[in-house]
Parts: structure tokens; C-alpha cells; sequence
């Protein structure tokens, strides 16, 4: 496929972003099968795709929300999926933020390595150019979290994302990988787990539901395995609310000793 060229001004903003951002290290990838796979992985607010789009390996395609790559829809999707959470007599000053940020979302989103995630009757044009950027031998990195709490590390996934394995498998005939990712940024560090492969032979409600179970296992597992450290969550909730990696149950264990 052609690549798309980048404005001015993103490679501007793109340069801010790397002087002042901190580095993030990728840890494990060794995992990452020498073929195009899917990274799912905690969208961690916007740090997430900031640490994909600036660190991780071989440059992969990021799926975006649709909302955040035109003008007149940025502030209304901006507000209700970042700040309708903050504390109510803050939401004027985050109201005018989504109108605010509005530009500069367009200028990054359209110019990034992303692929618009289109919904209703549009939705199919995410799958094909998933599939085409999949057969040109791009990765793709997918933060399917949506407002149902997991547990402490995750909010649950949406699962029609690992349809673009089953139309992968019509073009190809290969059975595509999905690669779960922890993103710590309080630890500067990603981290890459094991992958787990599609199987065509599944019907696909059933695959839908094991790929997302045992993502969200591994992730969370990722986590779990780390140091103590502070989990940015999906939702942009009060930062004293931020979860522990660590879950109340463990350290409840761990101060008593049973």
C-alpha cells in the first residue's frame, strides 16, 4: 500500500512528543513471531498509543477511534470517553479542552500510523485495510477496553476485533497470532507476552471469547509478575483512585502473612 505523508506540523508535534515524552522500553520481544500479528494491549489513556507509535518494534498500524480523525466529532467523542468521569465542577474546564485539543487530534490521528476504526455500515472498511496493511507485512496494535470493569489491571474487551483474523484467513490461508502487551508507564517499560493463534476451525463466537479471555489472562498476568507499581487505568478516573498492579486480596496476604 502507499504510505500516507506526513504533514509539517505532525513531524513537529511528533518531534515534542519525543523530546519530552519518556522513553518507553519494549521488554520481551523475542515473542513476536517473525510474520504480521495483532498486539492487543491496555490502553493505559493516551500513553498507549503514544508508546506504540513512538517505541515499539517494526512499526505497526494503530487502530483509532473514527471520532478522533475528523473536526466537527473530537470534542463531543473527546469529552465522553476521556473526562465525563472527572469531578463535576471540573467538566467545564474539560468540556472546553475536547473543543481545544480538536485540531490537534485531527493533525496527529490523520497522520500517525493509524487506521480509523469506522462503526455501524462503515465498520467493514476497518477490517480491509487492516487486512491489506496485515498482507503488506504491517503489524497491527489493538486497545479494545471499553466501560466494563475486568479486574484491577483491565476494563473487559470488546471482541469483534479478532474478526480481521477470520477475514485474514479468507485472503491468506494463514491463521493469524494475537500478541498480548502490558504498557507500565510508570516503569517506562511495555511488555510483550506469548502470542496466541487464531483457529479458523473454531466457529467464531467461540474464538472471539477464548482470544479475548485468554489476552486478558496473559496482560493481566504481565502485570501481576512486575514490581509494585501504580496501574494507569482505561478510564480517566481521579488519579488517588488509581489501581495497584498488586490486587487488595494480595496485599491483604502479604500483610498478614496467610
Amino acid at each position: 500500500m502507499n504510505e500516507r505523508k506526513t504533514s509539517p506540523a505532525y513531524r513537529v508535534l511528533e518531534w515534542l512528543v519525543r523530546t519530552f515524552y519518556p522513553a518507553i522500553e519494549t521488554v520481551g520481544a523475542e515473542n513476536l513471531p517473525n510474520e504480521p500479528v495483532v498486539i492487543v494491549g491496555n490502553h493505559s489513556q493516551l500513553h498507549g498509543p503514544i508508546a506504540c507509535q513512538l517505541y515499539f518494534p517494526g512499526k505497526p498500524f494503530i487502530w483509532c477511534a473514527g471520532e478522533m480523525m475528523e473536526l466537527r466529532e473530537v470534542p463531543g467523542y473527546a469529552y465522553r470517553d476521556f473526562w465525563s468521569q472527572k469531578p463535576r465542577r471540573s467538566r467545564w474546564f474539560y468540556k472546553l479542552m475536547s473543543y481545544l485539543i480538536a485540531p490537534l487530534a485531527v493533525c496527529l490521528f490523520n497522520n500517525a500510523r493509524t487506521i480509523a476504526v469506522r462503526r455501524d455500515s462503515q465498520v467493514l472498511s476497518t477490517f480491509r485495510e487492516s487486512v491489506k496493511r496485515l498482507q503488506s507485512g504491517s503489524s497491527l496494535v489493538i486497545f479494545p477496553e471499553y466501560d466494563k470493569k475486568y479486574n484491577h489491571i483491565l476494563y473487559d474487551f470488546q471482541e469483534n476485533f479478532v474478526d480481521v483474523a477470520r477475514l485474514y484467513h479468507k485472503k491468506t490461508g494463514t491463521e493469524l497470532s494475537f500478541v498480548p502487551l502490558y504498557i507500565a508507564p510508570k516503569l517506562r517499560k511495555m511488555y510483550v507476552g506469548r502470542p496466541i493463534r487464531f483457529c479458523a476451525a473454531n466457529p467464531i463466537e467461540e474464538e472471539r471469547r477464548r482470544i479475548c479471555d485468554v489476552l486478558m489472562r496473559e496482560i493481566t498476568d504481565l502485570a501481576g509478575s512486575l514490581p509494585r507499581h501504580t496501574v494507569i487505568p482505561y478510564r480517566n478516573i481521579p488519579k488517588r483512585l488509581y489501581p495497584s498492579n498488586i490486587s487488595d486480596e494480595v496485599q491483604a496476604h502479604e500483610k498478614t502473612g496467610r
